[in-house]
């Protein structure tokens, strides 16, 4: 009898570490990650004269991304359900490393956009690395719990490697004599080296049994659903866009191709997205969320750097110059940061949905203190860091939440879903917070935006928090819970096929 104790125990102790050292190596992953998304953006400057464009061009680079990231990012997590997770992450990093070293020679501003949007690639790292991490730690008796604390961790990778970039790339810029290649040939050194890692370190997904197919016409309606919503509401953010009635006919196509593709897939045996899955209570308020939190995650970072160097003469702003504008966004990571530790450190003791509830809940409490709490750089700060530990608890949480409540099979899709929602939420508010700064909201003042317009924004992220909050408590109980999700899997062990 002892020997079969010894026996389970060495087991567990090994099934422990591979879940372990898997995450160590997806932490290097996520702070590759951060590092691209935040070494890039102290270089645009000097990116405009390189390639000889006005600074209005480089949204444009943004635009194109964020196309082509909405588009591939639900196929490549259900390839990743079909074939292996590890298979297309591996896939995923070395287009993004191709990508990264085609901006080092790009020299045209077409040849850099092009390069730009392949670099997007990078969106369905978290996603398969959440399926990974879950199916590693299915097997045991808390998978779950240790995906959640696991999401933390990988969170807080993504936000230091985001803040390193940023804080590298002038550096680098600058003891490089202004060699703006050699510089862009950092961050692609980097993701080259997490090719390997990812080769090397990270074993693959168990297979699930039956034959699959991918979804081709699905994934064709999804497409062009996501390209009509996503291109109306990156063309409203430019400053040429195509004017109102191109925009108002591509939301419109969006919706009816959004219709046709739910009606599409509730016919399909192995669809692209099993829309009844999204049906589950446990499914659609996490996806929901998702939606509400870009709305402040992404779409507010804009209106809160114009609203800090604003100049207070007006009766409102802070007047801040860029580095201390800088110094405020690296407050609102750090607080992102510790919200993230937070969720990680507390995954196992609390209960999931209370978690997901409360940090929902900080988002709108913070962001409704915006509207007494506006005058003084403390005040801001104060209400950006109790925001911040709300979302940062979110962004760990959603992933691993949508994984927990998918059926096996279907781990990497639904942490992916999570991801496309986030952005379509923070692309529709940014389009929506930059009419209303526009003047939309009130009269403007020179080239500042009204006050009315930033209450407005205040306003719209607060009852985003507080709805997620709302909704939140429609999932049920034991949502989750190692046992929950592991009675359902087995459960759904013969569904997929």
């Amino acid at each position: 009898m002892s020997r079969v104790s010894g026996a389970v125990a060495r087991v567990r102790s090994s099934a422990l570490g591979v879940t372990a050292g898997l995450i160590g190596w997806f932490v290097l992953v996520e702070l590759a990650s951060g590092i691209l998304q935040g070494f890039y953006v102290p270089l645009l400057p000097d990116i405009v004269v390189h390639l000889g464009i006005r600074d209005a061009d480089v949204n444009w680079f943004e635009a194109a991304q964020l196309l082509l990231s909405a588009l591939v990012l639900p196929v490549l997590a259900k390839l990743g359900d079909m074939f292996g997770h590890k298979r297309i992450l591996l896939f995923s990093a070395l287009a993004t490393a191709a990508a990264s070293w085609w901006l080092v020679f790009a020299d045209s501003f077409g040849t850099f956009l092009a390069a730009w949007a392949l670099q997007g690639f990078y969106v369905v790292w978290l996603p398969l690395e959440i399926a990974l991490i879950f199916d590693r730690g299915r097997r045991g008796a808390h998978g779950v719990s240790r995906t959640r604390r696991a999401a933390g961790l990988l969170v807080v990778g993504l936000q230091v490697g985001a803040i390193l970039g940023a804080l590298a790339a002038g550096r680098l810029f600058a003891a490089t004599g202004g060699d703006l290649r050699l510089s862009l040939a950092i961050p692609a050194i980097v993701v080259t080296l997490i090719c390997v890692v990812i080769w090397l370190g990270v074993p693959e997904s168990e297979r699930t049994g039956g034959q699959r197919r991918l979804d081709v016409g699905g994934f064709a309606i999804l497409a062009g659903a996501l390209l009509c919503v996503t291109g109306a509401l990156s063309f409203v953010r430019l400053p040429e866009g195509p004017g109102p009635v191109v925009i108002v006919g591509l939301l419109v196509a969006g919706a009816v191709l959004g219709t046709v593709f739910v009606r599409f897939e509730l016919r399909r045996s192995d669809p692209a997205i099993d829309i009844r899955v999204l049906r589950r209570p446990e499914m659609w308020p996490v996806q929901a969320t998702a939606f509400l939190v870009g709305i402040s995650l992404l779409g507010a970072q804009g209106p809160l750097a114009t609203y800090a160097g604003t100049d207070p003469s007006l009766g409102y702003g802070l007047g801040l110059d860029a580095t201390d504008r800088s110094n405020v966004i690296g407050v609102y990571l750090v607080s992102l940061i510790v919200g993230a530790i937070l969720f990680a450190a507390t995954s196992r003791r609390a209960s999931p949905r209370v978690v997901l509830i409360g940090a929902a809940a900080l988002v709108g409490i913070g962001y409704a203190l915006f509207l007494p709490l506006h005058t003084t750089l403390w005040q801001v700060l104060l209400c950006l860091g109790i925001a911040g530990l709300g979302s940062g608890a979110l962004v760990a949480a959603m992933p691993a939440a949508a994984a927990a409540a998918a059926p096996r099979g279907q781990t990497g899709v639904a942490s992916a879903l999570t991801n496309t929602t986030k952005t379509v939420g923070g692309t529709m508010s940014s389009a929506v917070f930059g009419v209303v700064l526009a003047g939309g909201a009130g009269a403007a003042i020179g080239t500042a935006a009204p006050f009315a317009g930033y209450v407005t924004v205040w306003v719209i992220c607060s009852a985003g928090g507080f709805l997620a909050a709302i909704l939140l408590f429609f999932v049920p109980k034991v949502a989750f819970a190692d046992g929950d999700a592991e009675a359902r899997a087995t459960a759904a062990r013969g569904d997929v096929v």
